[in-house]
């Protein structure tokens, strides 16, 4: 008995440590693929980068790819999952900041432009060209986190009288959200989505502002740039 129990303790113990050292190998090779391709597909575009470009700058087989991911479109919806985490984990740790309401979106748009300013192309508009039903999906996703984050903004901007009282809030994350999406579901070039995407964040200040929110906006257009 007793040496059945060692015969156990061994094979628990040994067994389920190279068990999970293998998993954590197995996780961190998707991760690197995932990492790796999702960088190729900003840079140049989900339809341009195929299986054997993402093998090739990883120096490794295309049937290692496969093993973790059955088609691209699986690799390229994987990937989208993690941008757009990472996207909100730094939206959160801005908010965190607390800066006043008209300069922390600025520093959320600053985030973007430093974040896809390698892009040729608009994400959004490769998406919604090339695979529809992976656009639809992230869609859905980023439509109830900037409807959060617009509207947690927008109410802070009235506590500290940047914003007026009056305004109906709900609209205005609607018009705000319908300009943001527009411009990156239409405007092909990513350089030109940024400049646009700048000028739907001044469109949108200068709608909902007070005096003081106009001088504060007027402050963060001249430190946009420099």
């Amino acid at each position: 008995m007793l040496n059945n129990y060692k015969y156990f303790g061994n094979y628990f113990g040994i067994q389920s440590f190279r068990f999970t050292f293998a998993s954590e190998n197995k996780n961190e090779m998707k991760d690197k693929i995932i990492s790796k391709a999702t960088e190729l597909f900003l840079k140049l575009g989900f339809k341009s980068v195929t299986m054997d470009d993402i093998a090739g700058e990883m120096c490794i087989s295309k049937k290692t790819i496969y093993k973790y991911f059955c088609n691209k479109e699986v690799l390229i919806e994987e990937g989208t999952v993690i941008v757009h985490e990472k996207i909100h984990q730094v939206i959160s740790a801005i908010i965190a900041k607390n800066y006043n309401a008209i300069e922390e979106n600025f520093e959320i748009r600053k985030m973007f432009k430093e974040m896809f300013q390698s892009s040729d192309t608009s994400p959004i508009y490769q998406l919604k060209k090339h695979y529809p039903e992976i656009y639809e999906k992230v869609m859905g996703r980023e439509i109830d986190e900037c409807n959060t984050v617009f509207k947690l903004n927008i109410e802070k901007g009235i506590e500290q009288g940047l914003y007026r009282k009056n305004i109906n809030i709900e609209n205005c994350i609607k018009f705000y959200y319908t300009l943001i999406f527009s411009i990156n579901e239409t405007t092909r070039l990513e350089n030109e989505v940024i400049e646009l995407e700048l000028q739907a964040l001044e469109y949108h200040t200068r709608a909902m502002a007070t005096e003081a929110g106009i001088i504060e906006l007027e402050k963060q257009l001249q430190n946009y740039n420099k």
